[in-house]
């Protein structure tokens, strides 16, 4: 009986809806979390939210997307390669603070200065290369590292895509 409620809830817009609220909802938790604890972002922190932000988009574009069309299982494509995506740059970030203690070198300039200053395939190979700085773990919760919240996060986001696009057909 619950079961049907839930799947009754998160059917059509409302569940897409939902999923675009949580992706922007996890960028405010990162940014309130940044803000509290006077933390600075490392580049991979900043293209993690990125990419919620896009996840988002994309739930926030499907609410509106007929169910069971090419078009809807297209944007449930995109929904779960953008999240395995993410979880992809998670667990970057979860290695390089795995493996803190052989770092050197700190991330380097700030994301900001990076596009400003020089080509796009340049900056991003400078985002993705993230040391030092991407290595430090300034917060935990539960024990878990902010990446580490951020590939569950992702992950249940793919699993949730996926979840909607069965509920949907």
């Amino acid at each position: 009986m619950k079961c049907e409620m839930v799947n009754k809830l998160l059917s059509g817009k409302r569940g897409y809806l939902l999923g675009f609220v949580a992706c922007f909802g996890l960028v405010g938790l990162a940014l309130a979390i940044q803000t509290h604890y006077q933390l600075n972002p490392c580049p991979l922190c900043i293209s993690q939210r990125m990419v919620f932000m896009g996840l988002g988009v994309l739930f926030l574009i499907a609410a509106f997307i007929k169910p069971a069309t090419i078009l809807s299982k297209l944007f449930t494509l995109l929904q779960v390669l953008t999240a395995l995506g993410g979880a992809g740059v998670a667990i970057r970030h979860w290695w390089l603070q795995a493996h803190r203690d052989t770092m050197i070198a700190d991330c380097g300039v700030g994301f900001d200065y990076m596009f400003e200053n020089f080509p796009l395939q340049k900056a991003l190979k400078l985002v993705f290369r993230g040391t030092g700085d991407c290595a430090s773990i300034d917060w935990t919760f539960l024990g878990l590292s902010i990446p580490q919240m951020a590939l569950i996060a992702f992950i249940s986001m793919a699993v949730y895509a996926l979840y909607l696009a069965k509920l949907n057909k």
